[in-house]
């Protein structure tokens, strides 16, 4: 069967899942045609902001999304910044194997690759005014090379293909096996070559821009090694693009329609209602990450949005990441997380309007506990778990940090230096008394940890400079309160994440990982 996920079953991404019976009588659902998407134009911009549904759904979805939203948040949590407290619990054994790990980013990231596909390979034969086509063809080819540089970091081994499922090859037999990286990376090296050369860096926001894929191909370079070629692509960004960091405070504020943000996942409310809609669905990450001070037994809370409102405490910054802060004199603990101490804002506790002493708290991790603050949304409902708060995905932080140890790797130092500390004097209120003077990789990594924690990027860090084992296992936390809190080391092949049984199963010919 040519289509890797389901044999039988294509997925039309507008729509939902279809039969291949469905998709051969080409049914017009929404008075949108599958012919209409690939073969004009404007059905190519219909079917790329499907894509960016698609892809938002795959990287925030949306409410109580089960396992689609424990694959995303174990790349959160799963490293030396973060402890769990219940229900995706990253390194559970009984859970982290071929069946019991979430399998949504290899069986989602390849229905996203065949739609790219589709579009891509289909904008060769439209007619229409060739910008327009190339600019379309470099998001799809973005998504592409983003996913296939996803699933080579999650799993090693994985598929390559880029032909698109059609009703005349979806019944062809395929041998399945696992590709040459270096294929792979050719791959989304080119597909970014081209998203460079078709893409501005003004494009509109919720929509990926030079900024994104010069960053993505300086991550890229730096898994291959070839640091100079990642130099050059984030020097172009810092240089190029006109984007520049913005106040500590208006980094995760309520609009990240600003000059940091590479790209955001867009929400909204009243366009929304469920992933398939423009507007997305109300997501929960912010409720993730946030103690549940309502239900102290003391009674001096009640659900206030100022405190976060209804949450979920499932994950928390752990003991050693909250250690690397200068409480005094780094910003971003004041910015990045919620206080330690809170005024009691029940209107019937005796202690209504005072501060409650951090010895008062409930010793529960789920009702009181370092929380992060990052997505945190002004105009969340008191009572829901619902964001429907833009979802920061890529910033300038990240490329100047990236950009550093570039540099550091080539040899000079004071480029690295200049770029770390750029960071680091935003988070000191812009002095330069806090700078460092010399790079390490310790340096690197506890900077990098201060100022990205829990933004997805961490395990991959780790992961590719060969540290994500010790580290994790060092000072990964697991427990619901201070008396059980306990280290719970991942075992070494759990750097590889399983294939998914139930595809081993269909495509029979591909192997399990190691462990597994």
């Amino acid at each position: 069967m040519k289509n890797i996920l389901y044999k039988s079953l294509l997925i039309i991404f507008l729509f939902g899942i279809m039969s291949c019976s469905d998709f051969l009588e080409e049914e017009v659902l929404d008075q949108i045609s599958v012919d209409y998407i690939y073969s004009t134009e404007e059905g190519l911009k219909v079917g790329v902001n499907a894509l960016y549904n698609r892809m938002r759904q795959y990287n925030v979805p949306a409410g109580d999304a089960g396992a689609a939203l424990r694959a995303n948040l174990f790349f959160m949590t799963g490293t030396d910044l973060g402890m769990t407290r219940t229900y995706h619990r990253p390194y559970d054994r009984t859970n982290h194997t071929a069946v019991g790990f979430p399998s949504e980013k290899w069986i989602g990231g390849y229905q996203l690759i065949d739609r790219c596909n589709a579009i891509i390979n289909s904008a060769a034969n439209v007619d229409g005014e060739a910008k327009t086509i190339n600019n379309v063809v470099a998001q799809a080819r973005t998504i592409r090379a983003e996913l296939y540089f996803d699933l080579i970091r999650m799993y090693d081994n994985i598929l390559l293909d880029t032909t698109a499922t059609t009703p005349e090859n979806v019944d062809d037999p395929i041998v399945y096996a696992p590709a040459n990286p270096a294929d792979v990376f050719a791959l989304i090296d080119g597909d970014l070559s081209f998203a460079i050369q078709n893409l501005a860096y003004n494009e509109p926001y919720g929509r990926y821009n030079k900024a994104v894929a010069r960053h993505l191909k300086g991550k890229a370079a730096m898994w291959q090694k070839n640091y100079q070629e990642a130099a050059n692509q984030f020097d172009a960004i810092i240089t190029e693009s006109g984007k520049k960091l913005v106040g500590i405070n208006q980094v995760f504020g309520q609009n990240l329609n600003h000059s940091e943000m590479l790209f955001a996942y867009t929400f909204n409310e009243i366009l929304g209602g469920s992933n398939d809609l423009a507007g997305g669905g109300g997501h929960w990450i912010g409720a993730v990450f946030t103690q549940r001070l309502y239900e102290q037994g003391s009674g001096d809370f009640i659900q206030q949005v100022e405190y976060g409102g209804q949450a979920l405490a499932w994950s928390h910054p752990n003991n050693y990441l909250k250690s690397l802060y200068d409480k005094q004199n780094d910003r971003r603990y004041t910015a990045y997380y919620y206080p330690e101490t809170y005024v009691a804002n029940n209107p019937n506790s005796p202690r209504f309007g005072q501060v409650i002493p951090v010895s008062a708290y409930d010793n529960n991790f789920r009702r009181y506990n370092f929380s992060l603050k990052k997505f945190y949304d002004a105009e969340k409902g008191a009572l829901t778990n619902d964001s429907w708060k833009d979802y920061p995905m890529y910033r300038l932080a990240e490329t100047l940090l990236l950009g550093s140890e570039a540099h550091w790797r080539l040899g000079n130092e004071a480029k690295a230096l200049e770029y770390i500390n750029t960071v680091r004097r935003r988070a000191y209120g812009g002095s330069q008394a806090y700078d460092f003077t010399s790079y390490t990789l310790d340096t690197y990594l506890e900077e990098s940890a201060r100022e990205l924690a829990m933004e997805r990027n961490r395990w991959f860090l780790l992961k590719r400079l060969g540290l994500l084992v010790e580290r994790q296992s060092k000072y990964y936390q697991y427990g619901s309160n201070s008396t059980n809190l306990v280290l719970e080391p991942m075992q070494p092949h759990m750097v590889t994440c399983p294939i998914p049984q139930s595809q081993i199963d269909l495509m029979g010919t591909f192997p399990q990982n190691p462990g597994y």
